[in-house]
């Protein structure tokens, strides 16, 4: 089969599924990914036939789109804050709103900076490893509860070449950290049994549930553990940051001040309250 022809295809088997829009862009990602050709290559050369095997392979990430299975997970890779990453289905799929929460991070603090940091529940390891690319003076610590996600954030160190300090651990069950640190980040679970009505099925169906749900009534378990820990292991002027979620923002705010930090909300590129820092008083 000529690769204009599959294409159709492709588009035809996914109309109902997905917009257009999107469509195009995973057959572009996966012409890129199965057979090493870009946008440009394929305009080129709408002709070009098909082997028996990369038609299968094809045709098989066809099927994984058709129930609703993530394209990174299908490629096994994804993009964070200008890195690659490995993603499988142990680690959440990185967010562009989390990319913000990383520069946050990166404004508040110089590349020359020797400071230490601790990221918790850290999956894929994307904000632990994109801090340590862009902080190379940092000593840089990260925590998960799951074993499978730290052997895949550990091949994400390799691959953009970082040294990160992994460290198996449920945070919920610890009582105190393996160090004082001047940053603790964290992407925990926030997303409210209530709010799963709300999600996508490749969220649903495919995403790890401990990386993202929580019970609706203590949602704010890992925020409350966190920050306690935090209150005693962060150093003098140390700075606390979370992705949070947008329909707690206050009662998150207010765990924070609690705990007597100095606290700052931000928004999201979609304009809702995303991030949340604290600063050691």
């Amino acid at each position: 089969m000529k690769i204009i022809a599959f294409k159709n295809h492709f588009f035809e088997t996914l109309a109902g599924d997905y917009p257009a829009e999107e469509v195009g862009s995973f057959f572009n990602i996966l012409t890129s990914k199965l057979l090493g050709l870009s946008r440009l290559d394929l305009a080129l050369n709408p002709q070009r036939d098909l082997s028996s095997q990369e038609l299968e392979k094809f045709e098989e990430a066809l099927q994984r789109l058709r129930r609703h299975e993530p394209i990174q997970y299908i490629t096994g890779s994804t993009e964070f804050f200008g890195l690659k990453f490995h993603v499988d289905k142990n680690t959440l799929i990185p967010r562009p709103e989390t990319e913000e929460l990383v520069q946050w991070i990166l404004d508040d603090f110089k590349e020359t900076q020797e400071i230490s940091v601790l990221d918790i529940g850290t999956g894929s390891g994307c904000i632990a490893i994109s801090l340590a690319k862009h902080l190379p003076k940092a000593k840089v610590s990260a925590i998960d509860i799951s074993e499978e996600a730290l052997k895949v954030a550990e091949k994400n160190a390799v691959l953009n070449r970082v040294k990160v300090n992994f460290i198996h651990a449920d945070i919920l069950a610890a009582e105190d950290l393996p160090d004082r640190f001047d940053v603790i980040v964290s992407n925990p679970p926030y997303v409210r049994e209530l709010e799963k009505r709300d999600m996508q099925r490749n969220v649903l169906e495919y995403e790890p549930e401990t990386a993202l749900y929580v019970k609706d009534e203590d949602p704010l378990l890992f925020y409350r553990k966190i920050s306690e820990l935090a209150s005693h292991h962060l150093k003098a002027g140390g700075k606390l940051y979370f992705e949070i979620n947008q329909y707690l923002r206050k009662e998150t705010e207010a765990l924070l001040a609690e705990k007597n930090f100095q606290t700052r909300l931000k928004k999201d590129i979609f304009g809702v309250h995303r991030m949340l820092k604290g600063s050691k008083r």
